[in-house]
């Protein structure tokens, strides 16, 4: 057991975050996203049992965002022609503004396929359980500013 580290995060996530380094990107996946084949060039790590948000809450009081490029997180736009709505997002905003001094302008969106491309170039990919829709999240890493 370790103080100050929020439980979900598991060794082997943990591992996997302090081996990335400025620029990597991280995708916490929906439950619908293809984290197997999308990460055969990645680390996929199972989290079936989590909820995307968990993980994003977790990951970010660890986890710097980076401050050289203007959209750090991305998200997964809605394809034309789909009728969901997608309030998870909301969720995400509030979490983000919590780590992030910079809120929700950090937060941008990627069409659904050029998301798959990228998501590809990942470091690593979180596979969850997470049963909304469009809940997929890219994170790129930051630099851990020491004094």
């Amino acid at each position: 057991m370790l103080k100050g580290i929020p439980k979900i995060l598991s060794p082997e996530l943990l591992k996997i975050l302090a081996e990335m380094g400025h620029s990597d990107r991280l995708v916490i996946a929906d439950g619908n996203f293809p984290a197997e084949s999308m990460g055969k060039n990645a680390i996929v790590i199972r989290c079936d049992g989590h909820g995307v948000p968990e993980l994003l809450d977790a990951i970010l009081k660890v986890f710097p965002l980076d401050t050289y490029v203007e959209k750090p997180v991305n998200l997964m736009e809605v394809m034309p022609g789909d009728q969901v709505e997608t309030p998870i997002w909301d969720t995400y905003k509030e979490i983000i503004k919590k780590h992030d001094n910079r809120g929700d302008k950090v937060i941008g969106t990627i069409e659904r396929f050029a998301f798959y491309e990228e998501a590809k170039t990942a470091y690593a990919i979180i596979a969850t359980g997470e049963s909304a829709v469009y809940a997929n999240v890219m994170l790129q890493k930051g630099v851990v500013i020491t004094e």
